[in-house]
């Protein structure tokens, strides 16, 4: 096989590779790797995947700044207030939105140290799933791990952020109403849980890009783990 074809390698390939290092005593046939040398560059990845969303979206503009994250009225709420933009009140719907990701923004850096004990506690199981999951298995892995317990750290802040915004108390009488008539999801009716959720799923969707860019150019990470790891199989 040249060169080319091992650039080619999929990530299908990639998955099924590391998962031997768990399935079997002996070391991978691409050079020296070893089951624990395998087993340290997944958890090497998603730590410093991880580590690296925390920093991106835990700061003024991580989720307003960002479009693949930032965090919108909820489908009927986000109709009525670009009516409303049109009749000149558009200034305070930007203030309730702003509000809402500046609350992401303050509630994501607590997550760190959860995020970074998923990691730690992985095991063989967790492993086999994220290499066979597809593009949203570390999203999965994290969420299942971590999303209940950071919820309920979140809300404190986001409830606190939110509630400096007048609207606030507004939007969950409107809301309330709406999800009553069917318009919008229960779930959504009630701002800060509606933060709190969006906070995460954008949280866990970056560290899934992270840890993709990392696959993809393990010397880049300037890990010497990492290289090894993936850089073998590449």
């Amino acid at each position: 096989m040249d060169r080319r074809q091992f650039n080619s390698v999929s990530a299908g390939t990639l998955g099924a590779l590391l998962i031997a290092t768990y399935e079997q005593a002996h070391a991978l046939s691409l050079g020296d790797l070893t089951n624990a040398e395998a087993s340290q560059g997944l958890k090497a990845a998603l730590e410093k995947g991880a580590q690296t969303a925390v920093s991106l979206l835990g700061r003024p503009d991580g989720f307003l700044g960002n479009a693949k994250v930032r965090i919108p009225l909820p489908g009927f709420l986000d109709d009525a207030a670009k009516l409303l933009k049109t009749l000149g009140q558009g200034k305070r719907v930007d203030e309730l939105v702003t509000a809402m990701n500046r609350a992401a923004e303050q509630a994501v850096p607590m997550a760190k140290d959860l995020l970074v004990g998923a990691v730690k506690s992985m095991n063989v199981d967790d492993a086999k799933k994220i290499l066979t999951g597809g593009d949203n298995s570390v999203t999965h892995f994290f969420a299942e791990k971590t999303r209940a317990p950071l919820g309920v750290k979140f809300l404190p802040v986001v409830t606190q952020a939110t509630e400096k915004v007048g609207l606030a108390d507004k939007y969950n009488q409107v809301a309330g109403k709406a999800a009553g008539l069917g318009l919008m999801k229960k779930e959504d009716a009630n701002i800060q849980q509606y933060v709190t959720g969006k906070s995460l799923d954008g949280l866990y969707l970056v560290i899934g890009d992270e840890e993709k860019k990392i696959r993809q150019d393990p010397v880049g990470s300037g890990s010497a783990i990492l290289q090894k790891v993936f850089g073998a199989i590449r």
